[in-house]
């Protein structure tokens, strides 16, 4: 009996080493620890963020033909300066232009709720923003939140920009002129979170942006759980619309998402031109776990660029890929200095044209003179454990303005029809269970 007592104790406390061990090996790409914070997928108690404001208990109207900005922000208002509280959108859809959301405001939609954008850009607040890698005037976005700890959107409710009537003038003015950038096709984004610690967006609808769907500027520990993030990528398509656009931010966690988008899914952002790396608005990328996620069509799954400084600890896996362009998509710009490194993209499956893509990027980019102009890099790339069918896995080109160096590609299980991989393109690139067409690459 004691001989059987103490081999289950034994076993026990090796089960409890093992765990532990398990634990302990959870590490981002540069060998540093992944902070428990990322393994805590709890999602935020509603009823514990304080008082409920029912727009409808405050004088706005069940009407979706109306434009209700005024009235909904001064339930946002009211709250704020009563100490907080969660802004409530009931069953029904609410038409409003820009709104912004306070310290100690959250915004939850029930199901069957809709907050809707106006389809007028003059119901967006000209305000000083931050867009594609500058600070500048343009418009704010329809739900906005700046300075704030701890804020939340929630609920199985639906954000719907509205987005088609904007679209249809994006492309026509890309019909007279092929050079109109997205900047003065004047359009609103769907929600701007900056400056902001400890966000939680969690199980909601976010469709139809006008512009980027999700923008988050000089924020950490960001969580984006289970939400649904769509914009029609046939017919007419949605431009530019980002799923989540991540501009020096650092600590975040998007977990169990779908996207589908006429862009890129995840793009990690951080300034933009020769000099941007000497600019305090503009600044890094760290310490970003994309899991267990589902693409639709997308541009990128995963793109550093075009608008990034230096990106690192990067994780992207457990993600299934239903038709994306592209799945990894390092955007170089010659024009601006930029370091992507320790970027890991493992366990996916599904199909693409493209899974690696790394090339020089040139729409509308600004050439100045630099003398001392810092060679951009990529290196401490990893590709395992892969399982997809492609069109090109291998999409590569060198440059001399960019540096590639030290690509792992292991464990990887890949049709091909391009049949494009070179690894002499890399620096110290090593191969380890690398198929392709069933044959194994050296």
């Amino acid at each position: 009996m004691k001989f059987r007592l103490a081999m289950t104790m034994t076993l026990a406390l090796a089960c409890v080493a093992s765990n532990a061990k398990k634990k302990a090996v959870q590490l981002f790409p540069d060998g540093t620890p992944i902070p428990e914070w990322f393994s805590d997928t709890t999602k935020v108690d509603v009823a514990k963020l304080g008082k409920q404001y029912v727009i409808t208990d405050y004088g706005v109207k069940p009407d979706s033909t109306i434009i209700q900005t005024e009235q909904i922000q001064a339930v946002i208002d009211k709250a704020a300066a009563s100490g907080g509280g969660v802004i409530v959108i009931p069953q029904g859809t609410f038409l409003s232009g820009s709104l912004f959301f306070k310290q100690g405001t959250h915004l939850y939609l029930r199901s069957g709720a809709t907050l809707k954008g106006s389809d007028r850009i003059r119901n967006f607040k000209l305000v000083k923003t931050r867009m594609e890698g500058q600070t500048l005037n343009y418009f704010a976005a329809l739900v906005n939140a700046d300075s704030v700890d701890g804020f939340t959107i929630a609920g199985h409710g639906t954000i719907n920009g509205n987005g088609r009537n904007y679209w249809e003038e994006f492309w026509i003015r890309r019909q007279y002129n092929r050079q109109c950038t997205n900047l003065e096709a004047m359009r609103p984004r769907l929600v701007y979170i900056s400056n902001a610690k400890n966000v939680t967006v969690q199980d909601v609808h976010l469709i139809n942006s006008p512009f980027w769907t999700n923008h988050l500027y000089k924020s950490e520990n960001i969580r984006y759980l289970d939400c649904h993030i769509y914009a029609p990528t046939s017919g007419i398509k949605a431009p530019s619309s980002d799923a989540i656009d991540l501009d020096v931010c650092k600590n975040v966690l998007i977990r169990g998402c779908y996207m589908s988008v006429n862009d890129d899914a995840v793009v990690l952002k951080g300034g933009k031109g020769t000099w941007a790396d000497k600019a305090p608005d503009n600044g890094p990328c760290s310490n970003i776990i994309i899991e267990d996620c589902t693409y639709g069509k997308v541009h990128g799954c995963l793109t550093l660029g075009s608008e990034s400084l230096h990106d690192r600890n990067v994780i992207l896996r457990r993600c299934k890929i239903t038709d994306a362009n592209r799945v990894l998509w390092l955007k170089m710009r010659p024009d601006t200095p930029q370091h992507y490194e320790y970027v890991t993209v493992e366990e996916l499956t599904g199909n693409c044209s493209s899974f690696l893509v790394v090339r020089p990027w040139t729409q509308f980019f600004k050439p100045e003179k630099r003398d001392d102009m810092p060679l951009s890099t990529c290196n401490n790339i990893t590709i395992r454990n892969i399982k997809m069918d492609c069109k090109n896995f291998f999409d590569v080109g060198k440059s001399d303005k960019y540096r590639l160096k030290d690509f792992t590609f292991e464990d990887c299980d890949i049709t091909d029809q391009k049949k494009a991989f070179d690894k002499t393109l890399i620096e110290n690139c090593v191969v380890d269970g690398l198929k392709v067409n069933g044959e194994e690459i050296k």
